[in-house]
C-alpha cells in the first residue's frame, strides 16, 4: 500500500508543479500559480516519519511497469496538451488516494474527503488554465496587418468576400466595425465572417458591441475610451476571449494594461481619411507606449504603403489599416503590399 501511496504522491507533485510552472511564467497569472502551489504542499506528506517510510518502500528500479509503452505517452504538441495530460495524472492519482485513504486504518494523515475535495478544484483548475492559455494564444497572435472592415467603405462589395481577399493577401486580423446596420443585421454577418476567419486560422474581433461578439463567438472585442468601461467588458467576455482598447497617450494606455487589455491600439499616427474626428498620437507615443507596455501594440490611423515601413520600425506588433486595403479596387494586392512592408521583406 505504501508503494502506491508514494507512487501517486509522487504523480500529484509533479503534475501540480507543471500547472503551477505555466500558470505563474506562461500566463503571469500570480493567484493561479499561488493557489495551485498551496494545493501541492497540503496534499503532499509533511510528516517526516511517513516521508521515511514511503522513502523506503519505494522500489524503482522494480517496478515492473517502468518500462511498459503507453500510447500517445511520448506525444505533447502545445501547452494545451501538456495541461490536460497532466491535469489527468493528478485527478487520477488523487482518485487513488481517494479510495485508499477508506479503507480503515490508511488514511495515512489524509481525509478522502479533503482527497476527493482537491480533486474537484483540479478538474476546475484545468478549465480555468486551459482557457486563459487559450487567450494568451490569441494574444500572441495579434501581429502583422490588422484589417479593419469598416462595412462604409466597402460600397456593394460583399462583406466576406472581401474579408477573403484580405486574408489571401497576408492579414493576420479581422476587425468588423459597423455603426450603421441593425444588430439584428450584424449577427448573421458576424458569425459568416468569424467562420470565414477560423477556417484560415486568423483571429475576428468585433468593435464596440459586446453582445454580437458573445453571438458570433468572436475571438475577441476592440472598444474605445468612450465605450463599455474596460473591467466591465473584461468581466463579462468569457476567459479565453481577447480584449483590445483604442488610446492616445502613454496614461491612456498603460492604464488599459493594468486594467486588463490584451492589446493596445495607439492612434491616430497620421491624419486618417476614414475617421475625421480622432484623437492624434503620432510616432513618439507610439514608440513610448511600445517601450512602456508589455502586451502587443497596435498602431491605427491613416497608415497606408508610403509610411507602414516607419509605423513598423517605431515598434508596433501590428499595423491596422482601412483605406489602405479597403480603398482599392484589388484588397488582395493591397495586403500583399502592406504585409510585405510590415514584414521588413521590400
Amino acid at each position: 500500500m505504501l508503494r502506491i501511496l508514494d507512487a501517486n504522491l509522487n504523480r500529484i507533485g509533479e503534475g501540480l508543479r507543471l500547472l503551477e510552472d505555466i500558470s505563474r511564467f506562461t500566463l503571469n497569472d500570480a493567484g493561479l500559480s499561488e493557489q495551485i502551489k498551496t494545493m501541492r504542499h497540503e496534499l503532499l506528506p509533511r510528516e517526516r516519519q511517513l516521508n521515511e517510510r514511503l522513502l523506503t518502500a519505494r522500489q524503482a528500479g522494480e517496478d515492473v511497469g517502468a518500462s511498459l509503452e503507453v500510447a500517445g505517452e511520448g506525444e505533447r504538441t502545445d501547452l494545451t496538451s501538456l495541461v490536460r495530460a497532466n491535469s489527468r495524472r493528478v485527478q487520477q492519482s488523487l482518485r487513488v488516494i481517494e479510495e485508499i485513504t477508506k479503507i480503515p486504518g490508511q488514511d495515512f494523515g489524509l481525509n478522502w474527503e479533503t482527497v476527493k475535495s482537491a480533486r474537484f478544484t483540479v478538474y476546475e483548475l484545468e478549465q480555468s488554465i486551459l482557457l486563459k492559455l487559450s487567450r494568451h494564444d490569441k494574444t500572441e497572435r495579434i501581429s502583422g496587418l490588422y484589417l479593419v472592415l469598416d462595412t462604409g467603405a466597402l460600397g456593394e462589395r460583399n462583406e466576406s468576400e472581401v474579408v477573403r481577399q484580405a486574408i489571401q493577401g497576408g492579414a493576420s486580423v479581422i476587425q468588423l466595425r459597423d455603426k450603421m446596420r441593425p444588430k439584428a443585421e450584424l449577427v448573421p454577418l458576424a458569425q459568416e465572417l468569424k467562420m470565414v476567419c477560423a477556417e484560415s486560422g486568423v483571429l475576428f474581433i468585433v468593435n464596440d458591441y459586446l453582445d454580437i461578439a458573445l453571438a458570433s463567438d468572436a475571438d475577441g472585442l476592440h472598444i474605445g475610451q468612450e465605450d463599455l468601461p474596460l473591467q466591465i467588458a473584461r468581466g463579462l467576455l468569457p476567459a479565453d476571449k481577447i480584449i483590445g482598447i483604442s488610446t492616445a497617450t502613454v496614461e491612456e494606455a498603460l492604464r488599459a494594461q493594468e486594467q486588463g487589455a490584451d492589446y493596445i491600439a495607439v492612434g491616430s499616427i497620421y491624419n486618417s481619411p476614414s475617421k475625421s474626428q480622432t484623437r492624434p498620437a503620432g510616432l513618439d507615443t507610439l514608440r513610448q507606449v511600445k517601450n512602456e507596455a508589455s502586451v502587443p501594440v497596435v498602431a491605427i490611423g491613416g497608415i497606408n504603403d508610403d509610411n507602414v515601413t516607419e509605423v513598423k520600425e517605431a515598434g508596433a506588433d501590428a499595423v491596422a489599416v482601412i483605406s489602405a486595403a479597403l480603398g482599392v479596387d484589388n484588397v488582395s494586392e493591397a495586403c500583399q503590399r502592406l504585409t510585405a512592408r510590415i514584414g521588413g521583406n521590400e
